[in-house]
């Protein structure tokens, strides 16, 4: 299927930043859109970014304006950039990319990262 191998997690203060990486490896599928999903223990995962193979970003309300997502296209690589990181951004950050299979591109998949801890802390 896909690898997706996320790094640059770690912990942070307040009002710091950082940046996370997550390369696609072995993928049976066009990824048509890569993105992060965060999750609290105890909470759903939510979005928190994603960007189309088009370059077109989405935010989540609560990210917006703090996170830049981008893209190395050829890659397979997304980045999220986290600037001005409160405490309530500490989650499990986890990389997804969805896209066509390449055996039917009438088949979405989605896949998966491992999941980086970032933690906003004092």
């Amino acid at each position: 299927q896909v690898q997706l191998v996320e790094s640059g997690g770690g912990l942070v203060q307040p009002g710091g930043s950082l940046r996370l990486s997550c390369a696609a490896s072995q993928s049976i599928f066009s990824i048509r859109v890569m993105g992060w999903y965060r999750q609290v223990p105890g909470k759903e995962r939510e979005l928190a970014a994603t960007i189309t193979s088009g370059g077109v970003p989405t935010y989540a309300d609560s990210v917006k304006g703090r996170f830049t997502i981008s893209r190395d296209g050829p890659n397979n690589t997304v980045y999220l950039q986290m600037n001005r990181l409160k405490p309530e951004d500490t989650a499990v950050y986890y990389c997804n990319a969805q896209g066509n299979a390449h055996t039917d591109y009438n088949k979405w998949l989605t896949a998966w990262g491992q999941g980086t801890q970032v933690t906003v802390s004092s």
